[in-house]
């Protein structure tokens, strides 16, 4: 049996390395149809960016050229969302679903609300990405060199829910040892943000593509400072800095400048196995596991297609940063780091949640 960083070895360098030639999907034809795109969250986070980028080029190049249509289902941090195509979709590619971390977190947490199962799924495409964090410029610091000053000082962090993606940043404000306080609830990270904007919180983190399009103007206009991004994993499965961000450092740095020694311990263990799940791995297109190989086939050579479109290339970077949109074999291994979470860590991150958020995922 592979260990973990034999594991995280292997899915980066297939990541990086997997290609798919196009299959060349004759039987799909999805001419005078509409593709409902469901998205769990509301708009304006990453998740409702990410689709509503890749949305006209799958529209202009599966067979037929549909209509491909955005469908914001919010909800119980997109379980209801996630919950809703579960019971409805149809296996002939005219409903996809867009997963995020906040989807698959409470499915590895076998959290009771949770009606859905990866295992019933396909996944067509799948995408990486980052984050960054920051904080109201109020506080007075200038950077994470700086996080000393702010230590003692409550920070209000608006988050979808201890369960959802938002895990990692609030573990990680724990770690660092800053006083952070959750007002959970919030109905995607596009509305932490504009809790973040209205001065109600004073620190927040946001996915690279709600990061790009609406933090930066922010931090233009000297509202916001970043501290750090989270990071990404390289070929070994260590944690470097986010080559979307390499001015930033990532999260094991900003703890080491926080406590003049690098992270250990279950508790950074944790961290990590779920940061692994959430981000490199963290958004998954997927049909139902009953889907046509011809309709999967159409998709996966849509997305091959696009990922060759000028204006595609062109608009990319800004929407969705560096990280690379996957399908095939890249898009499994995807999918199988979203999907593996040591027992130890989901068992430690229980107890954590039950013991500072009395969040009982048993009931």
């Amino acid at each position: 049996m592979l260990t973990r960083r034999q594991f995280l070895a292997s899915s980066c360098a297939g990541i990086a390395t997997a290609a798919l030639a196009p299959g060349y999907a004759a039987g799909a034809d999805f001419a005078g149809q509409i593709v409902e795109f469901v998205i769990p969250f509301k708009e304006g986070g990453g998740s409702d960016t990410w689709g509503r980028f890749n949305a006209p080029f799958l529209s202009r190049y599966l067979p037929g050229q549909p209509t491909v249509v955005v469908r914001n289902v919010p909800g119980g941090n997109s379980i209801a969302g996630a919950n809703r195509y579960a019971a409805r979709a149809r296996p002939d590619g005219l409903s996809i679903l867009g997963t995020s971390a906040s989807t698959q977190f409470p499915f590895l947490m076998d959290d009771p609300r949770v009606d859905y199962d990866y295992q019933a799924w396909r996944v067509l495409m799948a995408y990486g990405t980052g984050g960054v964090c920051f904080v109201s410029s109020d506080l007075g610091i200038r950077d994470v060199s700086e996080i000393g000053n702010v230590m003692e000082r409550e920070l209000l962090y608006g988050s979808q829910g201890p369960t959802s993606l938002d895990l990692v940043p609030v573990l990680a404000f724990e770690l660092l040892g800053l006083n952070v306080r959750p007002i959970f609830g919030m109905s995607g990270r596009g509305a932490g943000r504009l809790a973040f904007e209205r001065r109600e919180t004073q620190i927040d983190y946001q996915t690279s593509t709600a990061y790009l399009r609406n933090v930066v103007p922010l931090i233009d206009e000297g509202a916001a400072v970043p501290l750090f991004s989270w990071g990404i994993l390289d070929e070994e499965g260590r944690l470097i800095r986010d080559p979307t961000f390499p001015d930033l450092p990532h999260f094991g740095e900003a703890y080491e400048l926080a406590h003049g020694r690098p992270p250990s311990g279950i508790g950074w263990e944790s961290w990590l196995a779920f940061f692994t799940a959430g981000f490199p791995a963290q958004k998954l297109l997927v049909a139902p596991r009953e889907t046509p190989d011809d309709i999967v086939d159409a998709y996966q050579d849509a997305v091959v297609t696009m990922k060759q479109d000028p204006e595609y290339n062109a608009r990319k970077l800004a929407a969705l940063g560096t990280y690379e949109q996957v399908t095939g074999r890249a898009a499994q291994t995807m999918y199988e780091l979203a999907t593996n979470v040591p027992q130890e860590a989901r068992d430690w991150v229980r107890d954590w949640l039950r013991r500072e958020f009395r969040v009982n995922l048993d009931s």
